[in-house]
């Protein structure tokens, strides 16, 4: 079982940058596909990214790729989500979430959020 944290939060002005951690606890976390998700108010949860057990393979929905960049340092334990050139639609609770598969159609670890909101 692997426990996770983010944190990196906050307010930032539309054209900023923010960077998220996700830290993990417990079970060996080089064996485990980490991806971001986030979550607007009144909308669905949606994909962000994605990266591999070894780091060697990420994937990104859409509307980030250019922006945003994720990556990991398993010797720390420790995922990122480098987000630049923010808007106000990434307004958003980003969730790490965690999974042995190669490619998770579901995952069985969760953080419990971070609140990132951009302003116009």
């Amino acid at each position: 079982q692997v426990q996770l944290v983010e944190s990196g939060g906050g307010l930032v002005q539309a054209g900023g940058s923010l960077r998220l951690s996700c830290a993990a606890s417990g079970r060996t976390f080089s064996v485990y596909t980490v991806a971001w998700f986030r979550q607007a108010p009144g909308k669905e949860r949606e994909f962000v990214a994605r990266i591999s057990a070894n780091g060697g393979f990420t994937y990104y929905t859409t509307s980030v790729k250019g922006r945003f960049t994720i990556s990991r340092d398993n010797a720390k334990n420790t995922v990122y989500l480098q987000m630049n050139s923010l808007k106000p639609e990434d307004t958003a609770v980003y969730y790490c979430a965690a999974d042995t598969k190669l490619l998770p159609r579901s995952y069985d670890y969760w953080g419990q959020g971070t609140q990132v909101t951009v302003s116009s």
